[in-house]
């Protein structure tokens, strides 16, 4: 008996999350197909023109707009931003400085700080349980 490995492949909305662009920016034939893992690591290791100009100039999924502004995905929500936005939009936000902005980044700072504390707190719990 032998066996049949089946390529293994996706739909294009994991895809575009994969590569971090918005599924709606990509080119027609590559929402309407598969694709395979094959051609996602091609993508990933030599990006067509297409997939390099969305990541450089959007528009940008939300994922992508939260890391860039520093904020999370909920705090794009609560300052009103639920549409992707393009690198030039997200830097205009970033130089206007918005309250809502600066009050989420300040948020997500102390959320980092406040996980760094209880990484260091558990490690230290480690060490000592090792210890004993």
């Amino acid at each position: 008996m032998t066996s049949h490995q089946t390529t293994q492949t996706m739909k294009p909305a994991t895809a575009a999350k994969k590569l971090g662009v918005y599924l709606e920016a990509t080119p027609a034939e590559f929402q309407e197909g598969v694709v395979s893992r094959a051609e996602l690591n091609a993508l990933q290791s030599d990006p067509p023109e297409w997939l390099q100009e969305l990541r450089r100039n959007g528009p940008h999924p939300r994922p992508v707009v939260a890391s860039k502004l520093g904020v999370s995905i909920a705090g794009l929500a609560r300052g009103g931003v639920t549409e992707p936005l393009t690198t030039e939009q997200i830097d205009a936000l970033k130089q206007d400085g918005p309250e809502w902005l600066q009050k989420e980044r300040a948020t997500q700072a102390e959320v980092r700080e406040e996980a760094a504390r209880i990484k260091e707190r558990n490690a230290a719990r480690s060490e000592q349980a090792d210890r004993d």
